[in-house]
């Protein structure tokens, strides 16, 4: 799946006249190792004391890349922060999101997809995409 990503990348970047550069291969490593939903400042931070040469605009505008070119996604979680997380071709999946602590846990349920379907078939309607978050707090803040 790394791989895929990084070729995916490539030919997004060679479309577009733009260079493959050592440091956005650098950014782009360091994000597909996270299995986290980083921000710009969390991505950068983690690079920052391997890589000190690699500037907080350059994630800011490499992360941005990644989303055009369909391999992150911009999300939103109510706190002022745009993080990014991976996209994979076909899967779904929905976010815990604690309020508290600011955990993000991804879930994935069938009954849940389903009952979304029916009801949007109910009313005629077809669903191009969704997202489903629901906010509360994890069981670690809840002890």
């Amino acid at each position: 799946m790394k791989r895929a990503k990084k070729k995916a990348f490539a030919e997004f970047m060679s479309q577009r006249g733009l260079k493959s550069t050592k440091q956005r291969d650098i950014i782009l490593d360091s994000f597909l190792s996270s299995d986290r939903h980083l921000s710009i400042e969390e991505l950068y931070l983690k690079l920052r004391s391997k890589h000190p040469n690699i500037g907080y605009a350059t994630v800011y505008r490499t992360l941005k890349l990644f989303a055009e070119a369909g391999i992150a996604r911009e999300m939103q979680f109510g706190d002022g922060q745009t993080r990014y997380e991976h996209v994979s071709e076909g899967e779904h999946h929905d976010h815990l999101v604690c309020t508290r602590c600011g955990h993000i846990e991804e879930f994935e349920n069938e009954a849940i997809e389903k009952l979304q379907d029916e009801v949007a078939e109910t009313h005629g309607f077809l669903i191009e995409r969704h997202r489903l978050e629901l906010y509360g707090l994890c069981a670690t803040c809840r002890k």
